[in-house]
């Protein structure tokens, strides 16, 4: 009879939107500057991350009399947009199931928070399960795929490979970084074919460890804090591996930069915010005008985003006075307009005067019974899983299965980019006169609100819901 041995999946994701330098913060690396030094002798494979061309920066193409050469910077700006170009054509055949993936899992984890703050990150998570589905076979694989909106694993690769190119790289005020990692089990026997596809397609590094021993825990903990800037220690640090785990696998995103439109510090007041529960809370509160922005008006909530340098938008999704953001977020359709709202559509324009609390909001939370509700079984039932692309069963008899599926999530944002100065000078050269007729649209965030966080391609990175301050 085969043994039961355990597979622990866990999740990590980051998000951090104040802006900051390179290098060490608050006492930690910059997610990517080096392998975790506990690791260093568990490391098998590293794969080669991939290398785009970066958007140019105005100061690289200054002189000392302070002259600038616009015709090379120009000549770079056009190779940065050819790139971005081919980085960012969609392919069909995954594109419509991921953004159903993005919607379902996101009503599925947001909705029932008991007036409590939530972060999740779609992104996160269905990098993790389509790299689950290349370990799988059977009708393990078919729930994980019949969830992602896949009908095959090479569809899951060019997805990965498309995540990937275009959310990973790094400006000069900011980051999206992605990272995957494969923790194994010394003893036992692994297809290196599936590894290797791990490897190149989804860009996961490779160790080999012992489990259940705490330098092994440590060295998984200290893998995710370098490559989220080490702010989910308390989360890296409950990661506990035991005797009988065969493998983990970590996916994790790192988020940051500068806002386009600039909050002044001087201009942060005290007020209330009204939770959930009823609560009158006193907390700092942002404020900032746009004279001309587009927004979303829709049957009792507005929606409406900011944008960062980098070109990315964290939108914000604010329920009218009397209705709650837990009914809105029941439908399907408000969701799906949170996620689309600016893509191809046109908008009304108007002038926009923002109210923001400033928040950390962080999220440690248990994936596994939903994953069931929405159809991923086999994988945790040690008589129905099938990990035989993963695992040589020739020479291992005994059955595996997924035992914990974990998420943890942080996001956090206050006015501390706005004080760059390349930052004014976007802003000056973003900015129009707004004709008299357009209406004022209070984006006044002093009640339970719901926010998301997009890549450069509208691709979701994070969403959340802050109910408390």
């Amino acid at each position: 009879m085969k043994r039961c041995l355990a597979w622990i999946l866990v999740l990590a994701s980051l998000c951090s939107l104040a802006a900051c330098a390179a290098g060490t913060q608050n006492g930690t690396r910059e997610p990517g500057t080096a392998d975790s030094p506990d690791a260093d002798g568990m490391l098998l494979a590293k794969p080669q991350l991939p290398q785009m061309v970066q958007r140019p920066n105005f100061e690289d193409y200054e002189a000392k009399d302070r002259t600038l050469d616009m015709e090379a910077y120009n000549a770079a700006y056009e190779a940065w947009q050819d790139d971005r170009t081919d980085r960012m054509a969609l392919d069909d055949g995954w594109s419509d199931g991921m953004q159903s993936f993005f919607l379902t899992t996101s009503q599925q984890y947001l909705a029932g928070t008991d007036g409590d703050n939530r972060v999740y990150s779609p992104l996160s998570l269905y990098l993790a399960l389509a790299m689950l589905a290349e370990c799988t076979d059977g009708e393990s694989r078919a729930q994980i795929l019949s969830l992602l909106g896949l009908d095959d694993t090479e569809l899951a690769q060019s997805a990965g490979n498309y995540i990937w190119r275009n959310l990973y790289g790094e400006t000069s005020t900011g980051k999206t970084q992605l990272a995957s990692s494969i923790w194994l089990k010394e003893s036992v026997p692994y297809n290196e074919e599936t590894l290797a596809t791990l490897a190149q397609q989804y860009l996961a590094s490779t160790f080999s460890a012992p489990m259940g021993e705490k330098k092994t825990d440590s060295a998984i903990a200290e893998w995710i804090n370098e490559n989220t800037g080490g702010l989910l220690r308390d989360a890296a640090g409950g990661i506990e591996t035991k005797p009988e785990t065969v493998m983990m696998l970590l996916s994790t995103l790192y988020f940051k930069d500068q806002w386009r439109d600039e909050f002044w510090e001087k201009e942060t007041k005290k007020d209330t915010f009204t939770a959930a529960d009823g609560a009158q809370q006193t907390v700092d509160f942002m404020h900032l005008t746009q004279d001309r922005a587009d927004y979303c008006r829709g049957e009792n909530f507005t929606v409406a985003q900011l944008s960062f340098r980098g070109g990315q938008t964290m939108r914000f999704l604010l329920p009218d006075e009397g209705t709650t953001l837990e009914c809105l977020l029941a439908d399907d359709t408000v969701v799906g307009g949170l996620m689309i709202y600016d893509m191809g559509v046109s908008l009304p324009s108007g002038k926009l005067v923002w109210s923001v609390p400033k928040f950390d909001v962080s999220s440690d939370l248990e994936l596994t019974d939903a994953l069931k509700a929405l159809g991923v079984t086999d994988v945790f039932d040690f008589d129905k899983s099938d990990f035989s692309p993963l695992i040589d069963e020739e020479k291992f008899d005994e059955s595996v299965a997924v035992m914990r599926v974990q998420h943890a999530a942080r996001v956090k944002i206050d006015e501390k980019g706005c004080e760059a100065a390349a930052f004014t000078a976007v802003r000056a050269d973003a900015q129009s006169a707004a004709p008299e007729d357009l209406p004022v649209v209070e984006m006044d965030l002093n009640r339970p609100f719901a926010f998301m966080i997009t890549g450069v391609d509208g691709l979701p990175l994070f969403l959340g819901t802050v109910n408390n301050l």
